[in-house]
């Protein structure tokens, strides 16, 4: 990644101007990661903090059986990890597209944080629009049916295009909506019957988003 995108990047996501931004430049350092590499490992010690540019990861965990459980998935402008000091990895962490992320070491961002008020408040904001999802997810949840949660990820996913590129991986989006493979493939078939989407040359085509928003019960 260039000097100026950085700074760029970094400008949008924390809301600041151009000389904090350049500030938070020089601790979070660029970093491309393949599809299904993994950041981190659970119980490992976690020292670094990152912030998605571009592409998505998962955080999973394992339980005493051995079964695996998506707890959270961050996209562009979402910030994961140890933070504001050291502490020991609570799930996995798998890259799940090719992605571009920037790193930093907790501790060092954190004195950063602390130093400068435009980008305390710009951490302050990106903490609390993350903690927003989060409630939204849980509600999701809790409230709608296995079809109508693969239905929300969708519409989450697509954040307000009408198209989800790469394509969604009926495993990842089973995890996501906390539903069964095949429960997430029917609903998807049901959307791809009625015409609502279509998979094409790699992406998912959302040609009735307002059908789709309709199916979330």
């Amino acid at each position: 990644m260039q000097v100026e995108e950085q700074v760029e990047v970094l400008a949008a996501v924390f809301r600041c101007d151009r000389k904090a931004a350049d500030l938070l430049r020089r601790v979070l350092v660029p970093q491309q990661v393949g599809a299904k590499q993994i950041l981190a490992r659970q119980g490992e010690a976690s020292h670094h903090c990152w912030l998605i540019v571009d592409g998505c990861v998962a955080v999973q965990t394992f339980g005493i059986d051995g079964q695996r459980q998506q707890l959270a998935r961050h996209g562009p402008g979402e910030f994961f990890g140890a933070y504001p000091a050291p502490t020991t990895h609570r799930a996995e962490i798998e890259v799940l597209v090719e992605s571009r992320l920037l790193r930093a070491e907790a501790q060092s961002l954190a004195a950063l944080v602390a130093g400068d008020a435009q980008i305390g408040a710009g951490m302050a904001w990106l903490l609390a629009r993350q903690l927003d999802r989060a409630l939204d997810r849980m509600a999701t949840r809790s409230t709608y049916s296995a079809a109508g949660r693969v239905y929300s990820e969708l519409l989450a996913l697509a954040d307000g295009r009408d198209h989800i590129v790469p394509a969604p991986q009926v495993t990842t989006l089973a995890l996501s909506a906390n539903t069964t493979r095949e429960t997430a493939s029917r609903a998807i078939a049901v959307l791809i019957r009625r015409g609502i989407v279509s998979r094409e040359d790699g992406q998912m085509q959302i040609h009735a988003p307002r059908m789709l928003a309709d199916m979330v019960v």
